[in-house]
């Protein structure tokens, strides 16, 4: 059964493991570091940031968990879960106790990664200069990722009343090693102070990291910050920003769609290593050697060593155009009324978090909202979708048509959540801006912070 840490928020945590390939792999991880003392030379920062991308890969975290629990939210006809875990099945059912364990983790895990990155950005003088804004970049990246999660999640959408006001999470932007700490009890920052970091963080990361080569490939890029940039724009309805940040990853020239949905989305054996594809603008990371698949623990058929705890209902599968290819990645449980996902069946494929298609995607909604064609015009964006899923090109296309089509082409990555409620769309019963469709502060963090303020619609 799921392990609940008793660990408490903002105590500097270090559980470090290599991932990735080239230079980093010479750096020797540490399973436990005494902050204090530890940061002394650039190879303890480096050898730090890699553990803030391990502790990002949690199960809780980019290996499925923030991508699982916010589709259980989104979730209403179009897909059943049959999962034992309480937990979940509360999620799924938008009734979350204070207690649930599943949300206690988030808040914990990306609570420990955020302080692991202020460790290393608060230890850049020690690094050589020839590598100090990679690593300030990188930092600031992981960082930006984890507190959008958490805005998300914790907090009210950017269009559901006012974010200037609005309570988000804390900012906590330098290190934290014990509860005596005066930053160890923070109160919670307004929504607007959370994007405005994020946004801070992310633009500080697009500048300062370096391009894709056989190493940085596994890291933060240009690329991903912007990729991340264009989510967080089109998430507070900022459609040029959203446009001119997605234009930038697919104008950068170093990704390209695979010639296939199932290319993207490859099943070439349970115990075969799967890396990034073509189309891969970041992954999380996942080998024999380190990561967790939770995607697959959840997606997957018990065939190919998932739980199958969430099926897609065949009224969804019937919202598909009768030759998308996209169909082929469900499989028939045996019912003939709910599908497997095929995404995830490689329990050692990488966790996808931002790829190509999305970013056309973005591209061709804020130029049709805006009545531009920043890099093409909305329908030849929308057509290279529709191609390589074998549908015919449109010849005109609406707005309707764009997000139904980011719907498809996205489901099961936990995006749907986050376009619902910055498009004002309903789920099921549940308007858009339903306290049901945020998560409640965990009960052990209220206790052990009583600056915190919980969430509407919790006691």
């Amino acid at each position: 059964m799921k392990k609940i840490y008793s660990k408490l928020i903002l105590i500097a945590t270090f559980a470090f493991s290599a991932i990735g390939c080239g230079d980093k792999l010479n750096i020797q991880p540490a399973l436990t570091i005494d902050a204090s003392n530890a940061l002394r030379t650039s190879k303890d920062v480096k050898g730090a940031l890699i553990g803030a991308y391990s502790n990002m890969g949690s199960g809780d975290l980019y290996s499925g968990g923030i991508q699982v629990y916010s589709d259980l939210l989104a979730f209403n006809a179009d897909f059943a879960f049959f999962g034992t875990f309480q937990g979940l099945t509360q999620i799924n059912n938008k009734d979350i106790p204070i207690n649930n364990g599943f949300v206690a983790s988030v808040w914990l895990e990306a609570y420990t990664v955020i302080n692991t990155t202020n460790e290393v950005l608060n230890a850049l003088s020690v690094v050589n200069p020839v590598d100090k804004d990679q690593v300030e970049g990188e930092a600031k990246f992981i960082r930006a990722c984890m507190y959008f999660e958490l805005v998300k999640l914790f907090g009210r959408a950017w269009n559901d009343g006012a974010p200037t006001s609005n309570l988000g999470v804390p900012l906590v932007l330098t290190p934290t090693h014990s509860l005596d700490d005066a930053e160890s009890k923070p109160t919670r920052s307004t929504v607007a102070q959370v994007y405005a970091q994020i946004i801070s963080d992310l633009n500080d990361a697009e500048a300062k990291v370096q391009p894709p080569n056989n190493v940085s490939y596994y890291y933060a890029t240009p690329a991903a910050a912007a990729g991340m940039l264009s989510r967080v724009y089109l998430a507070q309805q900022d459609y040029v920003d959203a446009l001119n940040a997605a234009n930038r990853v697919i104008t950068s020239g170093y990704y390209k769609l695979t010639n296939t949905y199932g290319e993207e989305f490859p099943y070439i054996g349970r115990g075969v290593r799967i890396y990034n594809t073509s189309e891969d603008i970041f992954g999380q990371q996942v080998s024999e050697q380190s990561g967790v698949n939770n995607m697959n623990t959840f997606y997957g058929s018990p065939g190919v060593g998932g739980r199958g705890d969430i099926e897609a209902t065949k009224n969804y599968l019937a919202t598909y155009e009768a030759n998308d290819d996209r169909l082929s990645l469900f499989t028939d449980d045996g019912s003939g009324s709910t599908f497997y996902s095929n995404k995830f069946d490689n329990v050692y494929g990488n966790i996808k978090i931002l790829r190509l298609a999305e970013m056309y995607l973005t591209r061709a909604e804020c130029n049709l909202r805006l009545g531009s064609s920043t890099g093409d015009s909305p329908v030849n964006d929308i057509n290279l979708v529709r191609a390589r899923v074998n549908l015919p090109p449109l010849g005109l296309v609406t707005l309707s048509q764009i997000l139904n089509e980011r719907h498809l082409e996205l489901a099961c990555e936990g995006q749907w959540l986050s376009d619902y409620k910055r498009t004002n769309t309903s789920v099921g019963s549940l308007p858009f801006d339903s306290p049901k469709l945020i998560f409640p502060i965990p009960q052990r963090e209220m206790i052990v912070n009583p600056n915190l303020v919980q969430n509407a619609g919790y006691n």
